[in-house]
């Protein structure tokens, strides 16, 4: 069923903002937001004309796939340019740009998600409990993932009811949790596991996971019990709320004489702490 004014939802492709809404019982796609992922460019509205220009093709085929949709911004609903999965593919053709085929990648897991989804969230996380069982995770270890993407996404609803709104504060404050929790930041985590693109948590083992959680969930509620308003004070709620995590992981490695951060790469069929080896400082 469509909306007259359709809930815009938010997903990010490697710290970038991308809005999309549900028309037509499918995902819909701003079509700035996918070129601005994909180049650098201080006029995006000009790069697509000219994008145009040299693809006859492209503006040929222009109307079919590309329509105008009401989507909400800071200054309330605007109408832009948003296209279907398949018409973001078809752009994506006429933009030369190394980020293009990690993009598809990404835009084939993201955009063939249902409107059913949203109105039955369950459906998801039944779906990415499976994508887990398939992969070879434990229940114990799925069980806590799903918990932390859950108390993930209640942190990213409260920073967006409390004014942070960019993709770069939402990493920025991610970071100062991270920092806090473990003393190391996202990036700095990923290379002490020997990540590139791969996704951190699905590499973090259950200690790891809970005391994510525990930084998030406690950044949530000191975000609400202060009132947190725009980037500053929420800045400084995630400091808070990572402090948490980090005072009681210190506690614990103080108590057990064993470091929370693995360098081992948790995943599938191998258990979290089996020939494991653990960092000895931070």
């Amino acid at each position: 069923m469509e909306h007259s004014s359709p809930e815009t939802r938010i997903a990010f492709f490697h710290g970038d903002e991308i809005r999309r809404i549900i028309h037509d019982n499918e995902w819909w796609f701003v079509v700035e937001d996918i070129v601005l992922a994909l180049i650098a460019s201080s006029d995006v509205k000009q790069y697509i004309k000219k994008m145009r220009d040299r693809d006859p093709e492209l503006e040929k085929g222009w109307v079919q796939f590309v329509r105008t949709l009401d989507v909400q911004t800071k200054g309330g609903l605007q109408k832009m340019n948003c296209a279907n999965t398949e018409g973001i593919f078809r752009i994506i053709q006429s933009i030369p740009s190394p980020k293009a085929e990690p993009f598809k990648r990404w835009l084939a897991k993201v955009g063939y998600e249902r409107v059913q989804e949203i109105e039955d969230p369950e459906l998801g996380t039944k779906r990415t409990r499976a994508l887990y069982k398939a992969k070879g995770y434990p229940d114990p270890w799925i069980e806590k993932r799903m918990r932390g993407i859950a108390i993930r996404e209640e942190l990213t609803d409260e920073w967006n009811q409390r004014g942070v709104k960019e993709a770069r504060e939402y990493a920025i404050l991610t970071s100062e949790i991270s920092k806090a929790a473990f003393g190391l930041t996202p990036s700095e985590y990923k290379n002490v596991k020997g990540l590139k693109r791969e996704n951190l948590r699905d590499h973090m083992n259950d200690l790891e996971l809970i005391f994510s959680m525990l930084g998030e969930a406690a950044t949530t509620e000191i975000a609400r019990g202060k009132d947190a308003q725009g980037f500053q004070e929420n800045k400084i709620a995630a400091v808070d709320g990572g402090s948490v995590a980090g005072n009681a992981r210190k506690e614990l490695e103080k108590k057990s004489g064993k470091k929370v951060v693995s360098r081992e790469k948790f995943g599938g069929t191998i258990g979290a702490g089996q020939g494991g080896d653990l960092l000895q400082g931070g």
